[in-house]
């Protein structure tokens, strides 16, 4: 079978071409009410029944029986043995990559995840405790395809921030376990995990049931029906975010070998056919030359179907006036993953404001990030990334603020407050702060 991939080609200098960016950008995050209420039902059924309810939807989900939930448990040796089993190069790898997101996440947490406090010259101690979350749960996909790489992801900015126990849950439709997942969960360090996937698996971790302990906070990406679950459940739980279709754009001078950018675009369209690719160019010549890369190249690949699909409905070969008008866009789009094919990729990263994860340069494919650069590649999608960020060692901490005041420092803040508090019509307020006065 032959597949054609034909992205929209777009310029700005179109007189329609407001309408059509706006055209091709559009993606709906509503859910079907269909799934909404099927999900809510599942939901409900897993608060009241427990155990019960996740072996009735197991079965009837993934095919996969069980006489309790403590059979669908893996343990620690079965998941040593994965790594044992898997090959040398598989183990390698996973290992390599563990390292590297470590050590990115310690350095994050140096920066950003330590308390401090600080006196005042009247002795008042202000300051911030930041401490991590007793028990998160991971959600790893495993219905069309294996992620180990999410595993890593999940759960070791997790083990970095100190999290007490990290509970993975991942689908096996049939019993079919991936053994590169298992192994990827004994790397991460996760300390429970379970054979549970769908909005089953979320309400098992938002609710609790007699097996699987209730989380302070869920996170992973997962199908229409795991989002929606992790919609509902937020407020009971903490959650990471909604995550939409898997999106790339790469802003290119011309200067990267065509079929590489081509293949950067491949790296996001094989996901889902509601995967986004964008280019953005100043020349012309470049882009006919990337279109011509993607024809040759299209055929070779497995997933051609899904990339055809992908790139004809959603795709989009934009040729821009200059760069700084790409950077613009993009700004606009705030991008999952932003690629700078540039041969000066440091002059324009100071205009991009928006974006989940920034490539820099022609050898920084966003498929290095995706598996073993170091950062975390659970990034905001659909234009989030305009006001939330990547999922980090942050994600599984929590602050509290430390307030010691003085005597002096009392005399002082006191009458302030008190004027605040009776402009409030709260006296009771105004008071508690007079008696320190007295």
């Amino acid at each position: 079978m032959t597949f054609t991939a034909t992205p929209a080609r777009l310029s700005t200098q179109d007189a329609d071409f407001e309408a059509q960016f706006q055209a091709r950008l559009h993606w709906s995050a509503d859910t079907d009410a269909a799934i909404e209420q099927r999900v809510a039902d599942i939901l409900a059924d897993v608060q009241q029944r427990g155990d019960a309810a996740v072996l009735d939807y197991t079965a009837r989900f993934d095919g996969l029986s069980a006489d309790s939930v403590s059979a669908l448990e893996l343990t620690q040796t079965e998941l040593k043995a994965a790594f044992d089993a898997i090959p040398q190069a598989q183990r390698q790898a996973l290992e390599f990559a563990a390292a590297r997101v470590r050590s990115y996440h310690e350095a994050q947490k140096q920066a950003c995840g330590q308390s401090w406090s600080y006196r005042d010259a009247d002795g008042t101690l202000l300051g911030q405790k930041v401490t991590p979350l007793d028990r998160v749960g991971i959600y790893v996909p495993g219905g069309k395809a294996a992620y180990p790489s999410s595993v890593l992801m999940n759960a070791i900015p997790a083990h970095v921030a100190g999290v007490g126990e990290i509970i993975m849950v991942v689908p096996t439709p049939q019993g079919v376990k991936n053994p590169l997942v298992l192994a990827a969960a004994y790397v991460a360090g996760v300390t429970r995990a379970f054979t549970v996937g769908g909005a089953q698996a979320v309400a098992a971790l938002a609710y609790g049931t007699a097996t699987i302990p209730a989380v302070n906070k869920i996170t992973g990406p997962g199908n229409a029906y795991v989002a929606a679950a992790k919609r509902r459940v937020f407020g009971t739980v903490g959650i990471d975010m909604i995550a939409g279709p898997s999106e790339i754009l790469v802003l290119a001078d011309g200067s990267t070998p065509p079929d590489w950018v081509a293949m950067d675009l491949f790296s996001q369209a094989e996901h889902d056919e509601l995967a986004q690719s964008i280019l953005l160019c100043p020349d012309a010549a470049y882009i006919d030359q990337v279109q011509a890369a993607i024809d040759r190249l299209l055929p070779t690949m497995p997933r051609a179907d899904i990339i055809a699909k992908s790139l004809t409905g959603r795709g989009a070969l934009v040729h821009t006036r200059s760069m700084e008008e790409a950077c613009a866009l993009s700004n606009r789009i705030a991008p999952e993953h932003l690629e700078v094919s540039s041969a000066d990729p440091h002059r324009w990263e100071p205009l991009l404001l928006h974006a989940g994860a920034i490539f820099l340069g022609a050898y920084t494919s966003e498929s290095l990030g995706d598996y073993c650069a170091g950062p975390n590649h659970v990034l905001p999608t659909s234009g989030t990334a305009r006001f939330s960020s990547p999922l980090g060692v942050y994600d599984f901490q929590k602050r509290s603020s430390l307030i010691e005041v003085s005597a002096a420092g009392a005399r002082v803040l006191g009458p302030v407050a008190a004027v605040l508090a009776y402009g409030e019509g709260l006296q009771a307020h105004a008071r508690a702060a007079e008696m320190r006065l007295e």
